[in-house]
């Protein structure tokens, strides 16, 4: 499935459910943020090699997929209500950011 398709699945779970009024911009981005939160909580207290390894384990595995898709649901519908392309907006980004961090001056461990 595509970014539009997801998004238009999202909307239509929504008002089924008659969710519409409390999706306003800045519900979905707090919404966006507690999720983030709930996602960074499973990182909290690990070490940066426990962190790496987290996927090898069924629940911790469960555990940040399902954080992960209700970071990126929060976000599509967020890009939805705002009228945003999301991949549009990355792709720019990206180009921005080869502008303002030319590998030139990229960060290296090597001295």
């Amino acid at each position: 499935m595509d970014v539009a398709g997801l998004q238009a699945r999202l909307a239509s779970f929504a008002e089924a459910r008659d969710w519409g009024p409390f999706h306003t911009p800045k519900n979905l981005a707090s919404a966006l943020g507690v999720e983030a939160a709930e996602l960074l909580e499973i990182f909290q207290w690990l070490t940066p090699e426990q962190s790496g390894r987290i996927m090898d384990d069924p629940d911790s595995a469960h555990r940040v997929r399902d954080e992960v898709a209700d970071v990126l649901a929060y976000l599509l519908q967020l890009c939805e209500v705002l009228g945003i392309d999301a991949l549009a907006a990355l792709d720019a980004k990206i180009e921005r950011n080869e502008t303002r961090f030319p590998v030139a001056n990229r960060h290296s461990s090597e001295s």
